[in-house]
Order: C-alpha cells, then structure tokens, then sequence
C-alpha cells in the first residue's frame, strides 16, 4: 500500500487505458473505482480505496466516441471530482489530454456563449484544485477562464524530438502554420526545432478568410519552394483546413508535407489527412484516443502522451517545475 502522501491516479472507465498508462511511466498507484451504470441511464461512480489526505489525479480526455459521447465523459469526471472531495482528498488535480469546448473561448456574435469559461466554472464547483491540459486552443483564454490554477503543457517537444530522431527535422525543412491565428504556436515550434537541428528554419503561413461560415484565400506568405513543409495545428476535426494548406503548399513548391497535430477526435477528419495526395505523412499523438480503423495507415505515425503526464504526476509530487516538460524531450532534470 502506497504512503499517504504519494499520489494516486484514478479515470471512469473511458480514459482507464491512459490513466494506467500514466501510473506505469509514472510508478503510481491507481485507485480501482466501482463505476456503476443503471437502466435510466444514470451511474455512479465510487473510489474502492480510501483517498482521505491524498493527492489524486482525475485522468479523463474529453473527446467523445459512440460509446461514450463528451457531455457523458464530462459529466463523470464532474461527478467523480465531487465524490474524491467528499472523501476527504486534499487534492484534485485534473489531467486532461483533450479538453473539450476549448474553441469557444470569446465571443464574436452577440448573445455568444464563453463555453471554455462555462465548462471552468463546473470544475472548479466539481471540487477540481489544479487542471493540466494540453495544447488548449488558446492558452491566454485557458488561464482566463479558471479561477483554480492551470498548467498548460505542448506536445511540441515530443514532436521535435520524433523529427529529430527520424531525420525530418533537418535544414531543408519549412516550418508553416495553415492560418493566420497559428502563427504564434508555429514561431514556438520553430524554436524548437532550431535547437534540435542547429540550423535556422524559414517560416510561412496560409492566408485564410472566414465569412459567413466559409473559407476562402489560400495564398502562402513565405518561401516553400524546393522545401518540406511541416504543417503544425492543435486539432484536426474534419481536416479541411490542413488539406488547404497542403494544398496551397505543393502549388507553391513545396516538395513534400508533412502535417503535424496534437489532437484528432474525430476518426473521419484523421482518415480525410491520410487520403489526402497532397499530404506525405501525418504526426499526432492519442491525447483524443486512437482510431482502430486508420491506426494501421503507413502514412500514420502517433505519439503517446501518458509518458508526458506521467512526469507531470512525477514533478508534482516532489515538487518540481514543470517548465522543462515545455523545453526539450525527454526533460533535462
């Protein structure tokens, strides 16, 4: 039996396969949970050990699927986050690889829903202490909207060292954002990369316009020519934005792309990259879960995430920073 001061890491039964990746890499103990569903539709859920005094950690990615739609998903990790505070665990701290409602972080019509502040507001009254997510859409507004403290963590680390360690991280390579609003995480990518390759990067990005809930532009701002692109996004939904880019791209003169994404929720978007013919290869990690239909794609390479949420759950529990996690893979201390 664990001490009561070492953390314990406990999911629904959705996230259950993260979750006891995350307490091997991390050599945690994960606590058994009785998850309990009723004809009505309704369940409970219920920590078999005692997690008094404890630090826990609520794993639950909050992408949806058939057998477990987001609003379900999130509904348990409320319900669960309640019941560890009426046990009496002195901490909750919530790990999410996918956060949903993350996109609608401000208003831009009147009458507008802040849903990303609205779904902070259900933690935080869940008994939520700390929230960990992972390449949120906009990280300014995921530290705005909760009360609690946040981290934010990147799998742009995890992705350098991939490209790195399989060659395609070298001089010739074009670092791109598919729009304008991306920009920024692009210029922090290419930092990256500079380090691990030693060699300066060149950076462009796709024009894109949205009216009326259509797209149009498609311009590249910046020299692809006689270069490999990589295409760097937070989320894949449906793919089209990723698949202008690559298209706009090899019109330009690029020689090859390869797209780069942290989260894929949705199977159909993934599948839409990789028939894609302009689109060489697709990176992401399974922050969303994985897609038994497309996993097995050549063009398909994905990234764990437990490893890096098991070093949050490592840092945490000795007290140590996280900033490394945002720095280099594997963490230099």
């Amino acid at each position: 039996m664990s001490a009561p001061g070492s953390p314990l890491i406990i999911s629904p039964q959705a996230s259950a396969a993260l979750a006891s990746a995350i307490s091997r890499a991390a050599d945690a103990e994960t606590a058994p949970l009785e998850e309990r569903s009723f004809e009505d539709g309704e369940f409970k859920l219920r920590p078999l050990v005692s997690v008094r005094g404890r630090s826990v950690f609520a794993v639950q990615t909050l992408a949806g699927t058939a057998d477990a739609p987001t609003a379900d998903r999130i509904l348990r990790l409320l319900f669960l986050l309640a019941g560890l505070r009426d046990a009496g665990a002195a901490q909750r701290i919530v790990l999410v690889p996918y956060l949903a409602f993350a996109r609608k972080d401000r208003r831009t019509q009147t009458r507008d829903p802040v849903t990303t502040r609205y779904l902070a507001e259900l933690l935080e009254a869940a008994g939520a202490t700390l929230l960990v997510g992972l390449d949120v859409h906009n990280p300014a507004a995921f530290d705005n909207a909760f009360r609690i403290p946040v981290m934010h963590l990147s799998a742009q680390p995890l992705f350098a060292a991939h490209l790195a360690a399989t060659g395609l991280g070298m001089a010739d390579q074009v670092v791109v954002s598919p729009d304008v609003g991306g920009v920024k995480r692009v210029q922090l990518f290419r930092e990256l990369l500079q380090r691990q390759c030693g060699a300066e990067l060149p950076m462009a990005f796709i024009e894109k316009r949205r009216a009326a809930g259509k797209v149009s532009g498609g311009a590249v701002v910046g020299e692809v020519r006689g270069r490999r692109a990589l295409v760097l996004d937070d989320l894949c939904a449906s793919g089209g934005t990723l698949i202008r880019a690559a298209t706009a791209l090899r019109a330009a003169g690029a020689t090859d792309v390869t797209v780069i994404v942290t989260h894929a929720p949705l199977a159909a978007g993934l599948r839409a990259l990789l028939q894609a013919n302009g689109i060489d290869r697709v990176l992401v990690t399974d922050s969303a879960g994985t897609h038994d239909d497309v996993s097995s794609d050549p063009k398909l390479t994905v990234l764990p995430v437990a490893p890096l949420f098991a070093q949050v759950v490592r840092r945490l529990a000795t007290q140590r920073s996280l900033t490394p996690l945002l720095e280099t893979w594997p963490p230099a201390d």
